[in-house]
């Protein structure tokens, strides 16, 4: 694999933007307006749905909502192993990242167009789902291909990249969660089209000189009676899923409920079946199952820490809503401005870990270790919102500054975790599943809120401090296991993937 991650590099500037590869600039800013459009429309999407008829929203029961958050979460991370096959097997990672942005875009302009809001709602829901399962996954490949197996700058890379992502999610609940609240939800969604607009205009006036050949190679593609068999399964598949789809909803077979249960098992099944089929791959060699091997604990720690972040868009904003001061200092707050928290930290501190990791290269801590530190923060991030309801009970409005103190804590463990995720990533996929490995990252995401969806049902004010108190805890546990363990995988871990 080593080998491949040298091909086409010599036709692209190799530096130019911040000391790396100028085409970090166009994934840069392209990821920058999609985060912005997705995190714009996922600050107020919550809201949109839960308030009432004459406020603008949808008037859903706020359980239904926010299980409903937590499964469209899921299954935008789930689509991520379409992109990953349609970028390995058909067209390339480019190419996939180009034809995401305009699925996401559309669904977007979905939702912004005023009319019966659950049609658009659901039609939104499959575009934006599938749009991002082609771009997100494919847009960090891209990162990883933009240098050698060998470089030192990767982590750097992936870190500056992170940045990029965090700038679009701190503007975006800003700028879209105040269109959205104060004036018009659908206004809000589209400001989000725009964004995304925006990106994909600055992806095709850069990519040609600053990205080459990089992305453009179909590293396992089909051959042509593949294709034939391939095509016609999914035509076949597609029909079959939607009429049992049309039937179920017909006949009350499949509600709500039913419906999030059967996601939530599907993205926890879903990773199994992955490792397994890259495990037993002729294509895959006995040095790639190895370092495949090593990837298993960190999969694992990432859902649970994914499922404690991405709660911040669901329970945190409905404590944002319901259980905090909105006047602050003077200032009438908004509750979806909340959301950009986490990103204003990143932004903050993502280039000071970026440093760090350059400074310290060969003495940084290892993979797994970072991967512990990441869970220890974000067992704290809930531990420390227990405090509210210890102190002065549920019924009590919360000082703002908890949600902020929490948000800081996440998004420290979350520079331990994500980006170092996306680097191991890159460094630990089998040749012939480089895309689909990186799709497997983001089931760990996915699987996080597969879960979510089942327990974010149990948040009520007089389960509040339980609820947080016994998720931190699971987290604290399970970062001091992986600690513990983190000296015996560290050197196949840390490895250096030589396969050709």
């Amino acid at each position: 694999m080593g080998s491949k991650n040298n091909k086409g590099l010599q036709d692209i500037p190799q530096a130019g933007f911040f000391g790396h590869p100028k085409g970090l600039l166009t994934l840069f800013f392209t990821e920058f307006w999609e985060r912005f459009s997705y995190y714009g429309m996922r600050a107020i999407l919550l809201f949109y749905m839960y308030y009432e008829i004459s406020e603008g929203g949808l008037g859903l029961n706020i359980t239904t909502a926010t299980s409903i958050m937590a499964i469209y979460g899921s299954l935008i991370y789930m689509s991520g192993v379409i992109g990953g096959w349609i970028a390995d097997r058909l067209i390339g990672t480019s190419q996939t990242v180009f034809y995401g942005g305009i699925l996401i875009m559309l669904g977007h302009i979905a939702l912004a167009i005023p009319a019966d809001g659950m049609s658009m709602l659901l039609i939104s829901i499959a575009l934006i789902v599938i749009g991002t399962g082609l771009l997100k996954t494919n847009v960090s490949t891209v990162v990883g291909d933009l240098y050698s197996m060998e470089d030192k700058r990767r982590d750097s890379g992936f870190n500056i990249f992170y940045t990029g992502i965090n700038i679009g999610a701190l503007i975006a609940p800003i700028v879209v969660g105040t269109l959205g609240q104060k004036y018009n939800f659908h206004l809000g969604f589209g400001v989000a089209a725009i964004g995304m607009f925006i990106g994909l205009v600055m992806f095709i006036v850069t990519r040609p000189k600053y990205m080459g050949s990089v992305g453009r190679n179909v590293p396992n593609p089909l051959t042509n009676e593949e294709k034939g068999k391939v095509f016609k399964t999914i035509f076949v598949s597609a029909i079959i899923i939607a009429a049992l789809v049309s039937a179920g909803v017909k006949f009350g077979l499949l509600t709500v409920d039913i419906f999030t249960i059967l996601v939530s098992v599907l993205a926890v099944i879903l990773p199994v079946i992955y490792f397994t089929i890259m495990f037993r791959s002729p294509k895959t060699s006995k040095e790639e199952r190895a370092r495949l091997a090593t990837y298993i604990p960190l999969f694992i720690a990432a859902v649970i820490f994914f499922a404690i972040l991405e709660q911040g868009s669901i329970i945190l904003a409905r404590f944002a809503d319901q259980r905090t001061q909105l006047s602050f200092a003077g200032f009438e707050l908004q509750s979806s401005w909340f959301q950009s928290l986490g990103a204003f930290f990143i932004v903050i501190f993502a280039p000071i870990f970026a440093w760090l990791w350059m400074k310290l290269r060969d003495r940084q801590f290892s993979t797994t270790r970072k991967f512990s530190l990441g869970l220890f923060f974000a067992g704290f991030s809930y531990l420390i919102l227990m405090l509210p309801g210890l102190m002065k009970g549920t019924e009590v409005l919360a000082s703002p500054l908890w949600l902020v103190f929490s948000f800081f804590l996440i998004s420290i463990g979350e520079l331990f975790i994500s980006p170092i995720g996306l680097s191991a990533t890159t460094k630990l996929a089998p040749a012939a599943f480089a895309s689909q490995t990186m799709s497997l990252w983001f089931l760990a995401n996915a699987a996080g809120q597969g879960i979510n969806a089942q327990i974010v049902r149990l948040f009520t004010p007089d389960t509040e401090v339980l609820y947080f108190g016994v998720i931190g805890l699971l987290s604290l546990i399970l970062g001091f296991i992986l600690y513990v363990i983190s000296p015996k995988i560290r050197h196949l871990v840390e490895a250096k993937n030589n396969a050709a």
